[in-house]
């Protein structure tokens, strides 16, 4: 049995950053993510949940919504499956807590505080994806600064491959510390940075009570269960994809009529083939993962964030 909870839970990640007590986790966390830029001494939880402005609008739910001292918006988000159309969705989120700041009547003037988003990825974008990908609205020739308020952080996970005692910053060693926390027997870094030990308390399984330890194991079992799902439809997705590549490879090949062609058809069409697998692998994976959630009594809303997929294509499964 793990000793630490799994961050990339759901209910592990607002266990660790989204609740009162362990405020002071999330603080160094996004201080030492913005490590050089500003320091952030307090925040406020906000609501999660965004009501649409019209009824025909989708709500958005963000895992943590917080305000600084200083008026900034932060939304921080794990993320662990692939969603299309991934980065319209960070835009998405981040515009509406900018709407949000709006004010009925004459007097206001536009004034809007800035709003970072904060996505945590468990997969990769696409295979150029860096492990830390920083989006700010720049002039293009120049690459100076147009506006402040509007910055994206994308931390892809899989990029991080760092050891224990390779790490080199205090951001690193959270990474290290999220990537690797269902399967430590100690918390490391205690030593070198009080927040460790913080996280430690927060973080131990033996310190839920009953009913959090009920909501997690289910947490878990979900997790684990659409990880199989996943990993499942994309071999699927795969396979399918080379049988179509080779077929087309080889219609290719004997097209262009020389034996040189034909392997470069081949060659050229599994390419093609797993790029379409993985792509029909995924697809499946999210309807699959949207059916057994459906089956479970979860809102079609929440579905629909999780899933990637229309209500309209949630109601027909």
């Amino acid at each position: 049995m793990s000793r630490f909870i799994n961050p990339f839970t759901d209910y592990g990640f607002k266990k660790i950053f989204g609740q009162e007590v362990s405020k002071p986790l999330l603080i160094e966390f996004l201080n030492d993510l913005l490590e050089g830029e500003r320091v952030i001494k307090n925040i406020q939880f906000l609501n999660n949940e965004q009501i649409p402005i019209l009824q025909t609008d989708r709500a958005s739910i963000y895992d943590i919504y917080c305000l600084t001292e200083t008026g900034e918006h932060i939304i921080v988000e794990m993320q662990n499956q692939s969603q299309v159309h991934f980065k319209e969705r960070a835009l998405y989120y981040l515009s509406r807590a900018i709407i949000n700041q709006g004010v009925i009547g004459r007097d206001w003037k536009f004034e809007i505080k800035a709003v970072y988003g904060v996505f945590l990825m468990n997969f990769l974008i696409d295979k150029e994806t860096k492990f830390r990908t920083d989006v700010v609205m720049t002039d293009r020739e120049s690459g100076e600064i147009f506006s402040d308020k509007l910055r994206e952080i994308f931390i892809a996970l899989p990029r991080f491959q760092k050891e224990e005692d390779e790490c080199e910053t205090d951001f690193e060693r959270w990474i290290y510390v999220l990537n690797n926390m269902e399967t430590l027997k100690r918390m490391p870094y205690k030593a070198r940075k009080a927040v460790f030990q913080k996280l430690e308390e927060v973080a131990d399984v033996a310190s839920l009570n009953e009913r959090e330890r009920v909501i997690y194991d289910l947490n878990l079992k979900q997790y684990r269960d659409n990880l199989v799902v996943m990993e499942s439809a994309t071999q699927r997705g795969i396979e399918q994809g080379i049988a179509r590549g080779l077929e087309l490879g080889i219609k290719k090949g004997i097209e262009q009529g020389i034996e040189q062609g034909i392997e470069k058809g081949i060659e050229q069409g599994i390419e093609q083939g797993i790029e379409q697998g993985i792509e029909q692998g995924q697809k499946n994976a999210q309807t699959d993962i949207a059916r057994n959630l459906k089956n479970l009594g979860i809102p079609l809303d929440a579905i629909a964030q999780a899933s990637g997929l229309s209500r309209q294509e949630i109601d027909s499964l």
